[in-house]
């Protein structure tokens, strides 16, 4: 396919054309206008990223443009023509004949994409079968060629296994191999990288330039990520509550924003030489110390052990030395696997461990030896607060609980001590007798923060809390950690895939690769040439826009 149209000009065809789009959605408290008059041009062999934050209306624009669309979804007005033809009003079999051979979407997360009850390469296959009418032998051998245009080193086996048996970056490779299959002329990608690591989210966009290359593909790119956006995509709009306010070349907007929205969002990038004054430890002696912890998942027991003698465990973490001192915030990084996370659940008890740990001057061999007071001075803020706040209780009641559990105040205070914690985290009082389901992502991070200051700990653990977060409630979120541990003297354990992040907050940095610690460096020290070559390369893989010709920070 030439991504050029022909004719004397040749000029680059058009693929997608949205004229004056709107878009609501009817609610028993009446309609919601959820995209304004969008207005978006991609021709041919072009990335057009769409970036803003959750709820601006990305997703939906390309659930539009799929044509899948809520039973409450009314179009107001507008047009959108994928290849000249009209999407909006196109029956539903010219709307299945044209996904997959003529549009393709790439979704934010590879595990909601994949049937679990089938394997890799019958997926892959039913998509040839469909639409390209190949017999199941030629299919299954292209699907085999496809996996390997993605870099999959051994395509055939990855074919025989469920998604379950796949990584995070082996299974988005699969979407992107199937969606690349059939040869289609527009790929929607919708936040394709959110959820994987920095290094495969890097070789996930290096695999994508490659194939656009070689295809001359046209590409809607949807993402919260400005770094991402801008080292793939030549024109990019930005999108703020439905309504698209800028749109250009991505070096312009950019660096050039002319709406104070853009440029409110630059300003939130993290970049690492914009530290956040953060108040140097004042002790030098540890406050936590991990010594030589090994953390083992998959013991087999006896009859596995007597069918396969070679079974063994596998070390999530090994042989770990690492220390925190009072009031430090200590960054911990590295690539998915690497142990960070299981450092974190040992630390707090959730997970089993060799080694010891050494808190306040007592040991621990086992978490079976940390008591009570040890655990209301070692809390945890999770990376999905859905998951870690109960549904079926209010803010209030949530907030609540430590604070009886601990006896941090009296029965009769601890209202007034829930309205003081929501204030902490700049929440309105009034939140206590919400559900969480009715926050927003980041109001609910907020409340998992006030719940661990709840307990008036000593070290807080912060699991990639804002690794689902938009730049401008990321900024928003490390600023007001930054504050409460300024104000409080608790030391910080920040564990983060963001590194550009990670300089502008910590002290220090610990890597992590397959459960070892391979650097520890002050943040100061981070270019320096001495730094472990896997240290480089997770530096090396952090995208950041160039900074806007007038600083706006």
């Amino acid at each position: 396919m030439s991504p050029l149209a022909t004719g004397s000009a040749a000029k680059p065809r058009r693929v997608l054309d949205i004229a004056d789009y709107s878009l609501s959605y009817d609610t028993a408290e009446g309609p919601i206008e959820a995209l304004k008059s969008i207005s978006l041009t991609i021709h041919a062999g072009e990335t057009h990223g769409l970036v803003g934050e959750s709820g601006s209306g990305k997703s939906t624009l390309a659930w539009s443009i799929m044509r899948y669309l809520a039973p409450n979804a009314i179009e107001t007005s507008g047009t959108i023509l994928v290849l000249g033809e009209h999407m909006t009003g196109m029956r539903k079999a010219d709307v299945e004949r044209m996904r997959g051979s003529r549009i393709a979407m790439v979704f934010q997360d590879p595990s909601s994409a994949l049937n679990p009850a089938m394997r890799l390469g019958d997926q892959l296959v039913e998509v040839l079968i469909r639409h390209r009418g190949m017999g199941r032998a030629m299919a299954w051998k292209e699907g085999e060629a496809a996996l390997a245009r993605t870099g999959i080193a051994k395509p055939a086996e990855l074919m025989r296994r469920y998604p379950n048996e796949a990584s995070g970056g082996e299974k988005q490779r699969v979407v992107i191999a199937t969606a690349f299959a059939c040869n289609p002329e527009l790929i929607i990608f919708d936040e394709p990288t959110t959820a994987l690591d920095i290094l495969t989210a890097k070789q996930i966009l290096e695999l994508f330039v490659a194939l656009r290359e070689e295809t001359g593909v046209a590409a809607l790119y949807i993402s919260h990520d400005l770094g991402l956006t801008a080292r793939i995509a030549d024109k990019v709009s930005v999108i703020h509550r439905g309504a698209i306010v800028e749109s250009g070349p991505v070096t312009e907007v950019f660096q050039r924003p002319r709406e104070p929205y853009t440029r409110q969002l630059m300003a939130a990038v993290p970049r690492p030489q914009h530290r956040i004054a953060v108040p140097e430890p004042s002790v030098s002696e540890p406050l936590l110390a991990m010594q030589n912890l090994t953390v083992r998942y998959g013991k087999p027991g006896w009859l596995t052990r007597l069918l396969d003698p070679s079974a063994r465990a596998h070390n999530g973490a090994e042989d770990v030395s690492l220390s925190i001192r009072p009031g430090e915030l200590l960054g911990i990084v590295g690539e998915s696997g690497s142990g960070k996370s299981t450092l974190a659940k040992a630390a707090t008890g959730l997970n089993a461990f060799e080694g010891r740990v050494v808190y306040g001057g007592r040991s621990f061999g086992s978490r079976r030896d940390y008591d009570k007071a040890y655990r209301r001075e070692i809390q945890i803020v999770f990376q999905h607060p859905d998951a870690s706040l109960n549904p079926r209780m209010t803010i209030g009641g949530i907030l609540a609980r430590p604070l009886r559990l601990y006896r941090v105040v009296p029965r009769s205070g601890v209202e007034r001590r829930v309205g003081e914690l929501l204030d902490m985290v700049l929440l309105p009082r009034d939140f206590a007798s919400r559900y969480p389901h009715q926050l927003s992502g980041g109001e609910k991070q907020r409340v998992a923060i006030a719940r661990a200051f709840a307990a008036e700990p000593k070290l807080v653990i912060c699991d990639e809390i804002t690794a689902a977060l938009d730049v401008s409630v990321q900024a928003a979120v490390a600023r007001l950690l930054v504050d409460l541990q300024r104000r409080s003297g608790a030391a910080c354990l920040f564990i983060t895939h963001d590194l550009n992040l990670i300089r502008q907050l910590a002290h220090r940095v610990a890597v992590m690769q397959r459960g070892r610690l391979v650097d520890l460096f002050a943040v100061d020290d981070a270019d320096s040439p001495d730094r472990h070559p896997y240290t480089r390369a997770l530096l090396d893989a952090v995208p950041v826009p160039a900074e806007p010709a007038e600083s706006l920070l």
